[in-house]
């Protein structure tokens, strides 16, 4: 059997320290010495003992930019619900990582400052995209809203991504699917610009228990004299 690389046998022994001695007392001597290499050797993968932590945020904040850049304007949500899903299968490709980590975020004040602060570099990059699909995002009002839908949409991922780290979540991609789906629903689209309809018709459905021959009436007279 190969000898795991380097990169991953730092990780390993830095997790291994933490539960051992604690993260503020493990350096990045003990790392290097554990993993079986040298300082050198350790700044060559990371910049520090935090980083060991963390998964490549910069890395994956590229992939949602390049998921979100390839949509058009009727796919925008399509590929917001693919971006979450790409960052959840990133942590569960980590496996038994992901959950020690997030096992040691939950002990340690300044780890999980650091997780905030990620999640923060997250939802601002979803309410941009979000800003430019609603239009005109200087007015005050599609401005909240972006801001609004993109907190939401990574509130339905974490909410997700926690179930799966505690161990609840048997099937994650499909409750984040269902739970991205849910959020949608929350914020209609863009409202159509004066003379960009296509003139068609609109039919809204709803249950009530009059009978259909008594409300035709009503329903033809809307469809004649057409929105206020």
């Amino acid at each position: 059997m190969s000898k795991p690389a380097a990169r991953d046998r730092l990780a390993d022994a830095a997790f291994a320290l933490f539960d051992e001695r604690g993260y503020e007392q493990t350096t990045i001597d003990d790392i290097a010495e554990r993993a079986g290499v040298g300082r050198t050797t350790f700044f060559r993968h990371y910049r520090s003992k935090e980083e060991v932590i963390f998964p490549n945020h910069d890395r994956l904040l590229e992939l949602i930019r390049h998921r979100l850049a390839t949509s058009s304007h009727g796919t925008a949500l399509v590929a917001v619900s693919d971006a979450v899903r790409l960052v959840l299968l990133h942590y569960i490709d980590e496996g038994d990582l992901a959950r020690r980590r997030y096992a040691l975020t939950s002990k340690v004040a300044a780890l999980r400052d650091r997780e905030i602060a990620s999640v923060a570099r997250y939802q601002r990059l979803f309410r941009e995209f979000i800003s430019d699909w609603m239009g005109d995002p200087t007015t005050e009002s599609a401005s909240l809203r972006a801001e609004l839908m993109a907190a939401a949409v990574v509130a339905a991922h974490n909410h997700v991504l926690r179930r799966w780290l505690r161990g609840e979540s048997a099937d994650p991609v499909a409750e984040v699917d269902e739970a991205m789906r849910e959020v949608l629903d929350l914020f209609p689209g863009p409202r159509s610009r004066p003379g960009t309809g296509d003139g068609g018709s609109t039919v809204v459905a709803f249950r009530t228990r009059q009978d259909l021959d008594a409300l035709l009436p009503s329903l033809r007279r809307l469809i004649e004299e057409g929105p206020e």
